[in-house]
């Protein structure tokens, strides 16, 4: 059985390098962790690093890839060896690579961009599990922690979760959250001290922040399908 999920503002901690910064935050509360297979990030992991992380942090959270513009087979390769039960697809992947990787049981958040392709007027061409909408400039495909108004991203798309990602942190999500209304917020670098090392009471911070922000839509994204 998955988490039982309420219509509390669930949360994802993105890029997470170490087992056991992925531990504590899931001890802290997250729903979801994120494992970054961009090989231009900071936060980039190999196979090996990526299990371990996996294998540190309960069933019940969920455990998500960030790949951009990989090919099908190279993603299903790397779910299977590490462990993923979802992945986040953040380049200008087809709508036909979201429906095989449904197809092949895994939960599927496709990126969309308010500065960049894919844009969010394109949320009509893809079937995600869940859309995900940060800003988009910059120079990795990732948020680049830039805050942005994040007003932009409300209203994406009425038949699937929204989440909330871009220059999110404790000392704004709550604000992020009034303007946008998503279902979840993504942060990364907004709970770090340097790339990659979560700094665990900002991570605390954000998780409280977020839940005291009042309620979601009551959609659940991060759950196992």
């Amino acid at each position: 059985m998955g988490k039982q999920f309420s219509a509390a503002i669930q949360v994802k901690i993105c890029g997470l390098t170490r087992p056991d910064e992925a531990a504590a935050c899931a001890a802290l509360g997250t729903d979801a962790i994120g494992l970054v297979f961009h090989p231009s990030s900071p936060r980039h992991l190999d196979d090996a690093a990526a299990a371990a992380i996996s294998g540190a942090v309960p069933e019940d959270i969920a455990k998500i890839g960030v790949f951009v513009d990989a090919p099908l087979e190279t993603i299903l390769d790397k779910a299977r060896r590490c462990g993923l039960t979802g992945v986040q697809l953040h380049g200008n992947e087809p709508p036909e690579i979201v429906s095989r990787l449904r197809a092949a049981g895994l939960m599927v958040i496709k990126a969309l961009f308010a500065a960049r392709a894919p844009g969010l007027t394109a949320a009509g061409n893809y079937a995600p599990h869940a859309f995900l909408v940060e800003c988009g400039r910059g120079i990795l495909p990732g948020g680049n922690a830039e805050v942005w108004n994040w007003a932009e991203a409300r209203g994406t798309s009425a038949s699937v979760p929204l989440v909330l990602a871009g220059g999110l942190s404790p000392e704004n999500v709550a604000y992020a959250i009034a303007a946008a209304a998503p279902d979840a917020v993504d942060v990364s670098s907004g709970v770090e001290r340097v790339p990659g090392r979560k700094d665990l009471d900002r991570v605390a911070a954000f998780i409280r922040a977020a839940r005291r922000a009042g309620t979601g839509r009551g959609r659940p994204v991060f759950s196992h399908w």
